[in-house]
């Protein structure tokens, strides 16, 4: 494959796997703000079946079906808009690993590293990665090799209760669970094993199963989506608050609320950012958005994890409060061209995962149709209904549903929040 330089006529923009709607309207509106014209391209897997005719869509210009365990199958699938291709980026989770394999192909165009991308899709590589360039930003954590007594006491001296058990390539808290003494440990580890394999398969996932055990941070949680340039330049949108589902009660660690802005002092902002900075240089990111989740343990900042994609509801979020298109962003950072944020935000916004508390089959949604009735309420994405079970994220599940509200009073909000957890009832068997 030869070529000199990018052409200055290229105007594909091209998305792996998934392209959420939200990126049609935002490159369509900035399409009418420059004069320019862009094409969508999305790049599939063939060999992952398309149950939701994502392949379909009207709204994308070109689709390709590429068989990803194959090299050369990219490059000839590639070559002929090797000219016209523009920027390209991966949106879901469980896609980067498949980003991964295209990026050799797409030389010419700003991404981040094949290795950088493993490094931030891997909980294990990450730590290594960031402990390497600073361990005060980081737990104490160890890789899983086994459910052997031998094992579980390596564990146990080298990480201590109470711990973390997570899979290192899943995100939205999918299994990650507490321990707190050997028997959960062993009985756990023997659950996940199996559950691990099947969530991996169901979600498509290129990468083998693993676990991780890290040391239990007790603290406020925060997370902050940032843009980095080809040469390593962070900007920061507003840090997210997020309220988990074991501070609420539930024995599971969902973002039950993620709501943003935030009433932190300036200060402390400031310190979270510089510990973001370093997680992001120390997995070597660039030209990419990331999301990085931080816990706030008194007066310091550790890190989570790093995402090299936008966090989960953030480009509804920022826009509702400080009218940032997070979508259309994510693009510009790969171009390049200037990123648009607003530093004045005119209002506040939060995004709710309603888990049932208990698991079972769904006999009954109490509240959910009074909720467009509350003065901050913006829209509600419903995943589940009655007749359908109700799993827990620690067990691979999903939420019942999301709701978004928006308010210009944050008290207001903060009312309207307490009225949705005196309002909805889900009734399992």
């Amino acid at each position: 494959m030869s070529q000199k330089t990018k052409s200055t006529d290229a105007n594909i923009l091209v998305y792996v796997m998934n392209i959420p709607e939200d990126t049609f309207v935002s490159i369509r509106e900035y399409e009418k703000m420059t004069g320019r014209k862009f094409r969508i391209m999305l790049l599939w897997d063939l060999k992952v079946k398309d149950v939701n005719e994502k392949c379909l869509n009207p709204q994308i210009d070109i689709v390709l079906s590429v068989d990803f365990s194959n090299p050369r199958k990219i490059a000839e699938a590639l070559l002929p808009y090797q000219e016209q291709m523009l920027a390209i980026t991966c949106r879901s989770e469980q896609s980067l690993a498949r980003f991964a394999e295209v990026i050799p192909h797409v030389p010419y165009l700003r991404t981040p590293t094949t290795e950088s991308l493993r490094w931030a899709a891997d909980k294990y590589e990450m730590r290594r990665r960031m402990k390497l360039y600073d361990a005060t930003i980081t737990p104490k954590f160890t890789l899983v090799r086994d459910n052997s007594r031998k094992e579980r006491k390596r564990i146990i001296e080298k990480i201590g209760f109470p711990m973390m058990i997570k899979p290192t390539n899943l995100s939205a808290s999918l299994f990650v669970t507490v321990c707190y003494h050997e028997e959960d440990l062993e009985k756990l580890l023997r659950q996940m094993t199996l559950k691990l394999r099947r969530a991996y398969e169901k979600d498509n996932r290129m990468e083998e199963p693993r676990m991780i055990a890290e040391e239990f941070m007790d603290g406020e949680m925060y997370s902050v989506d940032s843009y980095v340039s080809a040469r390593g330049k962070v900007e920061h949108l507003p840090l997210v608050k997020v309220v988990t589902g074991k501070k609420i009660g539930h024995d599971d660690f969902f973002g039950y609320l993620q709501m943003t802005p935030t009433n932190l002092k300036r200060a402390t902002i400031v310190k979270a950012e510089a510990v973001v900075e370093k997680a992001v240089h120390a997995l070597g990111l660039r030209s990419t958005t990331t999301h990085t989740e931080l816990m706030k343990i008194d007066d310091e900042w550790k890190v989570i994890e790093v995402a090299a994609r936008m966090g989960g509801f953030r480009h509804v979020l920022h826009k509702l409060t400080c009218g940032i298109d997070h979508a259309l962003n994510d693009i510009l950072i790969r171009i390049p061209e200037k990123t648009v944020i607003s530093r004045k935000c005119n209002g506040y916004a939060c995004a709710m995962k309603w888990f049932a508390t208990k698991e079972g089959k769904i006999l009954e949604m109490k509240g959910i149709k009074k909720l467009e009735q509350l003065k901050s309420f913006y829209k509600i994405e419903v995943a589940r209904s009655v007749g359908e079970r109700a799993v827990f994220a620690r067990n691979g599940g999903r939420a019942v549903f999301v709701l978004f509200l928006r308010n210009a009073d944050r008290s207001k909000l903060l009312a309207d929040i307490r009225r949705v957890e005196q309002m909805v009832e889900i009734k399992v068997k």
